[in-house]
């Protein structure tokens, strides 16, 4: 995965510099650069990494260490605060309580799994006693619904939609009002996939989120797209209001620190990566 791949290229930048027998400017600088190389052959924004390795840089001025300070363990722990503080917004994450609705609505990119990941989002919910549901919202896509209903019947999953209602808006409030009726307490709205350029589409997604009111809005991105991600979050950031990212395709891709980016621009909780949050055990052919 590129996560695994990306981790393991900074541990061995750490540890070389961990080997080193003299901890100077030249080892920071070497430790510094591998570190950005990796970062950037992920796809990470390179604003970011830049500012990334100057605010290290600030912290960390070998000069002014005074004799006995452990250089290497100064270095390690600015390095490792300054890569968490890049992804961790300073928000709590949303947590659903039992018993109690709570409405999520997912919104995304054409093809990046969103419908599939409703369904695998309810699913593990639903292992651990929650009741979900979920509603299809996305009036725009041929098979959208046919494809939701599939996922959800294999996952006994109940689900709404319509194949007479165009209005996407009213599918979404029906969908949500028919289950908090039901005393489901996860009740997910999957939404039509676009792009920035459908402004359209992005006035529906804000008009569904609207009317529904949703406890969060889960951003679906797929990590193939690369450092395109970070203009397409700013796209959907300007419309709802974002609450969490899941990245889809972590597998096969070498671009997943694009998607990283995205998580950054949105300024949401811990970045969701679907192959690791969302290891459900569905064995559905989603």
């Amino acid at each position: 995965m590129v996560l695994a791949q990306l981790g393991g290229s900074i541990s061995r930048a750490l540890q070389q510099m961990g080997n080193a027998t003299v901890i100077d400017e030249k080892v920071l600088n070497e430790c510094l650069n591998e570190i950005t190389r990796a970062l950037l052959q992920s796809d990470v924004q390179f604003k970011l990494v830049r500012d990334m390795q100057t605010n290290i840089k600030k912290i960390v001025n070998l000069n002014d260490l005074a004799v006995g300070h452990n250089k290497r363990r100064i270095i390690q722990q600015a390095i490792f605060n300054e890569l968490c503080s890049i992804l961790d917004p300073g928000k709590s994450s949303f947590a659903p309580k039992k018993g109690k609705p709570s409405v999520i609505m997912f919104v995304g990119l054409q093809g990046s799994g969103k419908t599939t990941t409703c369904t695998k989002y309810a699913f593990h919910y639903q292992k651990k006693g929650w009741k979900p549901a979920l509603v299809c919202a996305d009036t725009f896509r041929a098979g959208a619904f046919d494809q939701l209903k599939q996922n959800a019947t294999k996952a006994k999953i109940p689900f709404y939609g319509s194949y007479m209602e165009s209005d996407p808006v009213k599918i979404a409030v029906e969908g949500v009002d028919r289950f908090k009726q039901e005393n489901c307490d996860l009740i997910i709205v999957d939404t039509s996939g676009r792009h920035k350029q459908e402004a359209s589409l992005f006035e529906e997604m804000r008009q569904v989120s609207e009317a529904t009111k949703p406890d969060l809005v889960i951003f679906v991105m797929d990590s193939s797209i690369g450092q395109a991600a970070f203009d397409q979050a700013e796209a959907f950031k300007q419309s709802v209001s974002v609450g969490a990212v899941i990245i889809t395709k972590m597998d096969g891709h070498a671009k997943g620190g694009g998607a990283l980016s995205a998580g950054i621009v949105l300024n949401v909780v811990p970045v969701q990566a679907v192959d690791i949050v969302l290891k459900s055990g569905l064995n559905l052919s989603l």
